[in-house]
């Protein structure tokens, strides 16, 4: 039908008795027919934040973000940036604008006053955040939760824009079904931590990257810009994204003379981008940068002997440029990376991790379909790319390569969400695919058998899970408990002390001897007394009806070292109780056992 039949039919309508509804209907359908596309995405972002919504209802806060809550709100009220400045400000802030509504009590200062270093001062500001804030506990944890929420969704909405324009609608809503179904995503999409908001920043540095090298104007370097100090701001790993801007601008102005286009224009985008960037990261640290303090020359001393006059001297320096807790966070990060942290994978114990950690936590992480969508759609791409020159691959797979490279250098094996930025890109590699197979002429019916079988068997796994996906494992893990794969916030991140503390309290207890990720805070604030298991010589004598213990502290990762301790006793503090069976298992992630009648 033509256009002008269609404002025929609209006119014959608005006509007859009852026409303004009756108009009102059929622009309703011609608008939903024009944009169905949207409206299916609309719906599947609904089915993921009604699943992100009910489990915030039941899970507990996890163990970071009893810390970040209370900073969140810290950062927001005194525009004080140094508490927990080891994280970048965004997921905090974002988590704090609720809390400004709800207006918990504010941390007596005498409690920060008496801390003698920062570490002290964030545990005495965490304590006393929670501690005067007893009777708002569920209500801060359930608000300062939403702003994640809604940032995973509008990063669904991001991977459906991109991979629409690259692909078209029906990879868009393929890659868009995988990602609000896939289980890794619904764990980490409602937690306050950096993790979701860096795989925002990531994937908007390189969608607006990519509508920069389609047409190279000003307004478009600054978007670029924009992203990357957004992005920077997420995560302090997305530092990675300013050598792949370089690597952009730095060609382009090489190529100008040949393409009839000015290095001086090139020049001028640079540095817009560049303004943009530090004019985005000042700005949400408030454009406050403050002095240095002698805890802070003491903190620099004695983290980096080698070179303490070096770093002491860039950051004096940069701090003129960013925030002072920006530049002393980015050191926190490299200090942590040398230090190193204790994990866990398949039975071995290090504390710098395994280069093949990553893809191995992955491949048992994700659901089986999209393991084998993104395996088959990472070949396929590279097909496509080298053997029929389809640049357009670039655009996905350079990201995807730089980030694995990167995360599998690093010495921080805590975890499969360190991997996020990398999964939307992989979402959209695998809707493409699907779409591919789908235009298949002499096998679709084939081909659609496959697209909805893998799709289903995703939506399959991520019903079976909830509300437990953040202990989420695949079938390949199915002949161990998942403690014996991976550990800390892989199989315990202390949000399922809520079912825990319930049960408990259904049966008369109000104590319990407990060894939890997050649980010296959270179990007290749900009504039952925690008693702490590894502050036991022996942890197999105790003085309470129940034993609760962790899945990470089964593993025997996060046992914190003890002089008298060698590493083969620490990391088997509590091997009494892997042989025992539990009374009850919550979440896959706590294990609780019955130790006296």
């Amino acid at each position: 039908m033509d256009e002008s039949l269609k404002q025929d039919e609209i006119g014959t309508v608005a006509r007859l008795p009852g026409a303004p509804f009756a108009y009102a209907l059929a622009y309703v359908r011609r608008a939903a027919l024009a944009h169905k596309a949207e409206l299916a995405a609309l719906c599947l972002l609904f089915l993921m934040a009604a699943n992100l919504f009910t489990v915030i209802r039941r899970k507990t806060i996890t163990n970071d973000e009893t810390v970040l809550i209370p900073a969140a709100y810290y950062h927001l009220v005194t525009d004080d940036f140094q508490l927990v400045h080891e994280h970048p400000p965004l997921c905090k802030l974002l988590a704090g604008v609720p809390l400004l509504f709800v207006q918990p009590n504010e941390a007596r200062p005498e409690v920060i006053a008496k801390a003698t270093n920062s570490s002290e001062r964030d545990w005495a500001y965490q304590q006393s955040f929670w501690n005067d804030n007893l009777g708002l506990f569920h209500r801060i944890s359930f608000w300062a939760r939403i702003p994640a929420i809604l940032l995973t969704l509008a990063l669904g909405w991001l991977v459906f824009q991109f991979a629409r324009e690259l692909f078209g609608a029906r990879a868009a809503l393929l890659a868009l079904s995988l990602f609000v179904l896939e289980p890794t995503l619904l764990a980490h999409g409602r937690v306050v931590q950096t993790d979701v908001p860096a795989a925002f920043g990531y994937l908007l540095v390189f969608y607006t990257l990519y509508h920069y090298v389609q047409r190279r104007t000003l307004r478009r370097a600054l978007l670029v810009g924009a992203a990357a100090g957004l992005s920077l701001l997420a995560k302090f790993s997305m530092l990675i994204v300013a050598p792949v801007l370089l690597a952009v601008f730095l060609t382009f102005f090489l190529r100008a003379p040949r393409d009839g286009e000015s290095r001086t224009a090139f020049l001028a985008h640079a540095s817009l981008a560049v303004l943009a960037s530090l004019l985005v990261i000042n700005a949400v640290y408030f454009f406050h940068s403050r002095p240095l303090t002698t805890d802070d020359v003491r903190w620099v001393w004695a983290s980096f002997p080698e070179h303490p006059r070096l770093v002491w001297a860039s950051v004096s320096w940069l701090r003129h440029l960013m925030p002072t807790d920006f530049i002393l966070g980015i050191y926190w990060q490299l200090w942590h990376s040398k230090e190193g942290h204790s994990a866990s994978l398949l039975g071995m114990y290090s504390a710098h991790g395994w280069w093949y950690y990553f893809p191995v936590a992955f491949a048992l992480k994700t659901t089986l379909p999209f393991l084998l969508l993104s395996v088959s759609s990472l070949v396929w791409s590279c097909y496509r790319l080298l053997a029929r020159r389809e640049r357009l691959f670039l655009v996905l797979l350079v990201p995807i390569a730089l980030y694995t490279a990167f995360v599998m250098m690093s010495t921080i094996n805590i975890g499969v969400r360190y991997f996020l930025p990398a999964v939307p890109f992989l979402c959209i590699l695998a809707g493409a695919l699907l779409d591919r197979l789908l235009k298949l002429a002499r096998a679709r019916t084939l081909a659609l058998g496959c697209a909805l079988l893998l799709i289903s068997w995703v939506a399959v796994e991520a019903v079976r899970a909830y509300p437990h996906h953040m202990s989420y494992m695949n079938q390949l893990a199915s002949p161990r408990p998942h403690w014996y794969y991976l550990s800390d916030s892989n199989v315990e991140w202390g949000d399922d002390v809520g079912e825990l503390t319930e049960y408990l309290r259904a049966r008369g207890e109000t104590r319990v001897t407990a060894a939890l990720l997050g649980g010296y805070a959270t179990v007290g604030y749900n009504g039952v007394a925690y008693l702490d298991a590894l502050a036991l010589p022996d942890p197999t004598r105790v003085e309470t009806r129940y034993v609760a213990i962790g899945a990470s502290f089964l593993n025997g990762s996060t046992v914190p070292g003890r002089a008298n301790l060698s590493e083969e006793q620490r990391v088997n503090f509590f091997d009494a109780y892997r042989r025992l069976t539990p009374e009850a298992v919550f979440g896959g992630s706590i294990y609780l056992f019955r130790m006296n009648d």
